[in-house]
């Protein structure tokens, strides 16, 4: 029964992704350009709400699903693993027109060629996780 409240949830999520036109290549594509502010406004808004809701889950001692308290631990120092995460996931997100999130969501809308995007994130992924123990951290 828990898992249905996760599916809930992302279905409510990506009809909002949708309907916002976050997922739209051309909404990105006019991000990428600086032509339009649609993109950093969602993007401001998704920051605000998260810089709101850690507020208050440090101030009143909100606890998970399991009733235990959420810890929050601060950010390890460093300065090139930011650097580097950030700009291969920029370009990806820019060579490909989506971010990790509306994958799958084209995916549900029909988009079946974003299934290519899919595996090129998982293998990605792989190999970031071979070799995470050489990477900057």
């Amino acid at each position: 029964m828990k898992i249905l409240k996760y599916f809930l949830v992302g279905f409510l999520f990506g009809i909002v992704l949708t309907k916002s036109e976050a997922v739209s290549w051309y909404r990105i594509y006019e991000m990428f350009q600086f032509q339009s502010f649609h993109m950093y406004g969602i993007i401001g808004v998704a920051v605000a709400t998260g810089i709101l809701g850690i507020q208050i889950i440090k101030r009143n001692n909100v606890k998970d699903i399991k009733g235990l308290p959420i810890e929050i631990k601060d950010k390890e120092k460093g300065n090139a693993r930011y650097w580097i995460g950030g700009i291969s996931f920029g370009l990806g997100w820019a060579l490909v027109g989506s971010c990790p999130g509306p994958i799958f969501i084209l995916i549900g809308a029909g988009f079946l060629p974003v299934i290519l995007v899919l595996i090129g994130a998982l293998i990605g992924t792989v190999i970031y996780g071979v070799l995470k123990s050489k990477l900057p951290h």
